[in-house]
């Protein structure tokens, strides 16, 4: 009969072998456990504590709102899907960043010591807000409760189709662009950035290169940026170093500006410039606090190269422009924005003839009483050469001074026709309208040059000088000239002419017939002069008189400021005889944009120059240092007709 094994003799063998073998039974056990844990566990599990552990960390709520995995190893890989971080409590949006997709891997031995180390970082489609509340200043990126920093080091950052908002309300600064990383070898990956939104308060577009957003951490780290923006029609392009660039406190930039008008600069950085033509300058662009430096530029403005050093202070109750400027060669068209006058140039030309052919030449565009009150100021500029082919201009030295809409040119000093215009002006736009004066002497002018338009007067020598004191208001120039009150004199001393230009003077036509036939030649002169009374911008001519070997020219009449109208009449009276001299009278009259220079018909052959009393051509007294007429001479000026 078979014999039969028992029970406890069938399951003899396994108690044997954990009796003899304990520890290898214990580790078979633990590896069944482990197996059977693997396949059910879910890292879902950790959600809670990882969000608790984050929000204690920085401060703000953290959710994990997809999977969440994690790929064991020394440095374990995480992923987490519809994450999102909370903003600030001050802040109006909830959330201050989130992304479709985070996979980040840590450094175990960094965990255990307590700090978070994060070797590398990548996030699909994520969408951060940066923003500054209002009331303090304070950014949202400060974490924790007293502002503090997080203990989170990251190290690399990969970005996917990210989205990036800056606001600042206060600035009325709202910048939002797309973002994405580009692969380089070594180091973080930069950032190819694109979009636009609001700076200021003015639309802008912006695209470049910058940094990996993980130097915008510390704001004592230098922040590299190739960016170009535009705004209107204003282009710049920064690229160079940024320090704190969420707030701009300091950067050191090569800085390329350009546009249509310097004008338009006002609204976006506050700068009240004239209006200009269009212009393209470079330079190294600095900032240290509330100082702003532009250092080293050069470029052009309209027609004319411009160099040197501006800065704007920002601290103040108002900015401070300060500026060094030069030019080598200053096309005058392009200070008429200086004036109220549109530039002559570019886009601007079409504006020039319009108001050519309003026909007025003194600019009657208002100055901005806002603008002229936005900031104060200090510039300088002086021009070596300058191009202006209808007037005899050399070269420029301008001193503008602002304060709290007092506006200074002192001093505004030309070269003219070899002399010397210097002058200053005072505009006192802190009420309105504004109130202004001008003082001007100018001195040791070449007659040849003053009209180098006028054939017969090339050949001309002489030199001529005069003053001009005038004080009117108005916010526009052409206001200013017509209300004024003062005085203008101008003066020549001895020289030689054209007799030809003379015998015109005086319609002698036999001589002018006799000099056309053998040749012109040059006369003496004794002087000229004309002084002005101006009474609510008319100016009343109280003596006026060319004095020359061969004829004597007598003025009187008025020039409107106010309607830029001429009225003057002129009596020549030769100093020889002729039996061809009409000795009629000549009429000035038109406008400043149309003279006309024509014999009085009505007063033909009537040698109506006794008419005028002879003693008021004696030269104003004034006059006579201006006119630099030499020892002895003045006596001579006017002949017996002055005595």
């Amino acid at each position: 009969m078979p014999r039969h094994a028992s029970p406890a003799s069938a399951a003899g063998p396994p108690r044997r072998f954990v009796r003899r073998h304990p520890w290898l039974a214990a580790l078979a056990l633990l590896l069944v456990a482990v197996a059977v844990l693997i396949a059910l566990w879910d890292w879902n599990w950790f959600r809670g504590p990882v969000e608790r552990a984050v929000h204690a960390s920085t401060g703000r709520s953290f959710d994990i709102g997809g999977d969440l995995d994690v790929d064991l190893g020394w440095t374990p890989r995480i992923s987490a899907e519809r994450v999102r971080f909370g903003n600030a409590a001050w802040a109006r949006e909830p959330t201050m960043a989130a992304a479709e997709r985070v996979d980040l891997r840590l450094e175990l031995g960094a965990l255990l010591r307590g700090r978070a180390v994060v070797p590398e970082l990548r996030l699909r489609r994520p969408t951060v807000l940066l923003e500054i509340d209002p009331a303090s200043g304070a950014g949202n990126w400060a974490f924790g409760e007293r502002g503090g920093e997080s203990r989170v080091r990251l190290r690399s950052l990969w970005v996917d189709q990210g989205r990036l908002r800056f606001v600042d309300p206060r600035r009325r600064t709202d910048i939002r662009v797309g973002l994405a990383s580009e692969r380089v070898r070594g180091g973080p990956a930069p950032v190819r950035i694109a979009g636009g939104g609001l700076w200021r308060g003015s639309a802008f577009r912006l695209s470049g290169v910058a940094a990996s957003p993980l130097g915008l951490r510390d704001a004592d780290a230098p922040y590299r940026i190739d960016l170009r923006a535009r705004a209107g029609r204003t282009r710049a392009h920064a690229r160079g170093t940024l320090f704190d660039p969420l707030r701009l406190r300091h950067f050191d930039l090569q800085f390329a500006l350009s546009g249509q008008d310097l004008a338009e600069l006002y609204p976006l950085v506050g700068l009240a410039l004239p209006p200009t033509p269009r212009y393209a300058l470079d330079g190294r662009l600095r900032r240290e606090n509330t100082l702003w430096r532009y250092s080293g530029f050069r470029g052009r403005v309209g027609d004319s190269d411009l160099s040197g050093e501006a800065g704007i202070e920002t601290g103040g109750a108002r900015p401070y422009f300060r500026a060094d400027l030069h030019s080598r060669l200053l096309d005058f068209d392009d200070l008429a924005g200086l004036v109220g006058a549109p530039p002559d140039v570019g886009d601007d030309a079409s504006a020039a003839a319009r108001e050519r052919r309003d026909g007025r030449v003194l600019p009657d565009t208002p100055y901005e009483l806002e603008k002229l009150r936005a900031m104060d100021a200090d510039v300088r500029l002086r021009a070596a050469r300058i191009q202006a082919p209808k007037l005899p201009l050399d070269d420029m030295d301008a001193h503008l001074l602002l304060e709290n809409g007092l506006l200074r040119l002192d001093p505004l000093d030309f070269g003219v026709a070899g002399g010397r215009l210097r002058s200053t002006v005072r505009m006192d736009a802190r009420g309105a309208p504004i109130r202004t004066a001008v003082q001007a002497e100018a001195r040791g002018m070449d007659l040849s040059r003053l009209l180098p338009q006028v054939q017969l007067m090339r050949n001309a020598v002489g030199k001529a000088g005069g003053r001009v004191d005038l004080r009117g208001t108005g916010n526009s120039i052409a206001a200013m000239l017509g209300s004024s009150d003062g005085e203008v004199a101008l003066g020549m001393g001895p020289g030689r002419i054209s007799n030809l230009l003379m015998e015109m003077a005086g319609i002698d036509l036999a001589e002018i017939l006799k000099f056309k036939l053998a040749g012109d030649r040059m006369i003496p002169v004794r002087c000229a002069f004309a002084d002005f009374a101006v009474a609510d911008g008319a100016m009343t001519a109280r003596s006026l008189a060319f004095d020359s070997t061969d004829t004597i020219l007598i003025g009187a009449g008025t020039i409107g400021l106010r309607d830029e109208t001429l009225d003057l009449t002129i009596r020549p009276r030769p100093k020889d005889r002729s039996l061809l001299a009409l000795r009629t009278p000549l009429r000035v009259d038109g406008t400043f944009a149309k003279p006309r220079v024509r014999p009085d018909l009505g007063a033909l052959g009537l040698r109506g120059a006794v008419a005028l009393g002879l003693g008021s051509i004696a030269p104003p007294a004034a006059l006579l240092a201006t006119l630099e007429l030499g020892p002895g001479q003045d006596a001579a000026c006017g002949g017996r007709y002055a005595r």
